[in-house]
Formats: structure tokens, C-alpha cells, sequence
């Protein structure tokens, strides 16, 4: 992405001398022991051995996975910088801060020795070599609506694809709980989910995390989101119709002061919305339900969704 490859040029010349030195080109400072194992991926192939301990994350995605796996990692980037990681996730206090999604700090990577790198080709294209000579790593292709393929794809990477298989199985288990729940309720109630960020409103469609867990729950959506695109962005005044629903579940990225949310929420046309008159639109996580982007932020919005629809 352009705005990726803006800011790591720099940081890329002054930290590549030090790269190579500290990690001995590519052996890994984390030295794990085991069979060798190849791991095909987005970038081409990757040997990676035994069971990696010091794994080191690169996006909220491989955080989640990691974590949800029973692996907490020695290293992981922040979303936004100084706002820590995702608070549903618990135990994270032991994690290195390694800098942001936009921004890595290869140096600070470096000193960790890790024995695996994750990310995606979407985020970090750009540094891939320059991870490489650090430690193996392993990207998938991109991010969001195809967190379940990056999960496995993560867990074979660390060796826990019998352990990814259980995860997953729960989460199956919980949406079970959940449909039986709403019962006759389920096909009735379509759901809508808007974003405010600073200086843009997000309507979110199928073609995405939140979209893909909603359609797992069989929840339906009013038809402007019910399309195989990843969300109306920039998403103007005249568009709030097309954000109501029989429940409306919002998330505020940031300071609430610094996105769009008094602006939309206090116009005339917001006010006339159908859930906002029934008392329909709750405020959820947005490490949860937007940064989240694994099983079990994907468990955690099963659990929102119980708390509004079916217990309420």
C-alpha cells in the first residue's frame, strides 16, 4: 500500500545494516529446535522448524490467532501507537510493543530473536525480505473477510493445526447457542453496523470480518449491506438511511471526539431512523468487533449479539 511504503523508506535503510548483523541471515535468533517443516504462503515458501516459542505478530489478525492458540507472543505492533492492544484480549502485559501495522521497528523485532514472524501481504509486502533475514515468516494474503483461512494458515505456521481445528469447533458451538437462542427471532432481525472514524463513516457489508460472523450466525441485513463488498466508505449524511436496520450495533474508532459520530448521530435523518426511535442501536467494541479479526474476538461479538438480541 502507498502509504505503507511512504514511511518505511526510510526506516528501511537505517535499520537494514543492523538486520544483518543481528540475525546472522535468516537463521533466527530464537534458534527453534525440531524438524523442518515448509510452510507454503503468500509470499512463496518458508521453512519453519518444530514448534515456534517466540513468535513475533504484525496485526491485530495474527494477535488474536496467536493468543487464541494458547501462544502469546514475545513481540506485537499496535493498531494505533499509544493505544495498546486489543483490550478484550487478556494476559498481553509481557508483549513487546514492536511498533504499529503502519510502522514495524525491525530493530526492536530483531533484538527479540524470534523463531516466527506472521503478517500479510497486504500490510507488509514492502519488508518481507527484511523480515526474512530476521526470522522465518509467514504471511497470508490479506486481511479480514478471510480470517479463517489465515487463522489455519497460522496455525500450521506454528504447528497448532489440530489445536486450530478445536478452536474453531467452538466457535461453531457458540453460534449454535446463539441461533437456538433467538429461535424464530434469527431471520427476522437484520442487522446493521456502521463505524465512525476521524473523518469517515463506514457502513459495513458482507465482505468483511464482522460480515462474514454475522452471516456464520444467520442474522440477515438490510439490502444496502447485503452485497459482496467490503463497506460503503465515506459514507455522507444522505447515506444514514441506508444504515438503519431492526438493530443498528455501532463502534467508534479512537476518540469519540475526533470521529464522525456526533456529526451523524445528531443529524435530523439519523433521528428518524427506525432502531434509533426503538431504542435499537448499541455501541459495541471496536477492538472487538472491527480489530479484533480472529476466533476469539469472532466469539466475543457471538456474545454482544446474545446480549442485545436474544436477551433483551
Amino acid at each position: 500500500m502507498i502509504w505503507i511504503k511512504k514511511r518505511l523508506a526510510f526506516a528501511l535503510l537505517a535499520v537494514a545494516a543492523f538486520v544483518l548483523a543481528a540475525c546472522g541471515g535468516g537463521e533466527g535468533g530464537g534458534g527453534s529446535s525440531g524438524q523442518a517443516r515448509t510452510v507454503e504462503h503468500a509470499m512463496g515458501e518458508t521453512e519453519v522448524r518444530g514448534t515456534p516459542k517466540r513468535v513475533v505478530v504484525l496485526d491485530t489478525g495474527e494477535l488474536d490467532g496467536a493468543m487464541s492458540l494458547g501462544v502469546t507472543p514475545v513481540g506485537s505492533v499496535e493498531a494505533v501507537e499509544e493505544l495498546g492492544l486489543p483490550s478484550y484480549l487478556e494476559d498481553t502485559g509481557g508483549i513487546e510493543n514492536v511498533g504499529t501495522i503502519e510502522e514495524p521497528n525491525l530493530e526492536k523485532i530483531a533484538t527479540l530473536k524470534p523463531d516466527l514472524i506472521l503478517s500479510s501481504k497486504l500490510r507488509h509486502e514492502q519488508i518481507y525480505d527484511q523480515l526474512s533475514r530476521i526470522a522465518p515468516t509467514v504471511f497470508t494474503e490479506t486481511t479480514g473477510v478471510t480470517w479463517k483461512e489465515n487463522f489455519e494458515k497460522h496455525a500450521e505456521a506454528m504447528n497448532r493445526a489440530r489445536q486450530a481445528e478445536g478452536v474453531m469447533a467452538g466457535y461453531e458451538d457458540r453460534l449454535e447457542e446463539f441461533r437456538g437462542a433467538m429461535g424464530d427471532r434469527l431471520g427476522d432481525t437484520q442487522v446493521s453496523v456502521v463505524r465512525f472514524l476521524p473523518g469517515e463513516t463506514r457502513i459495513y457489508q458482507r465482505e468483511s470480518f464482522i460480515g462474514t460472523v454475522l452471516e456464520d450466525a444467520g442474522l440477515p441485513r438490510p439490502p444496502s449491506q447485503d452485497v459482496d463488498e467490503f463497506a460503503i466508505l465515506n459514507a455522507s449524511e444522505e447515506e444514514i438511511p441506508e444504515m438503519d436496520g431492526d438493530a443498528v450495533f455501532v463502534t467508534v474508532y479512537g476518540a469519540p471526539e475526533d470521529s464522525t459520530e456526533e456529526e451523524i448521530t445528531s443529524d435530523p435523518l439519523w433521528q428518524r431512523l427506525d432502531a434509533v426511535r426503538r431504542d435499537r442501536v448499541y455501541e459495541v467494541s471496536d477492538d472487538l468487533w472491527m480489530l479484533g479479526i480472529g476466533p476469539t474476538a469472532a466469539e466475543g461479538v457471538v456474545d454482544d449479539l446474545e446480549k442485545h438480541l436474544a436477551e433483551s
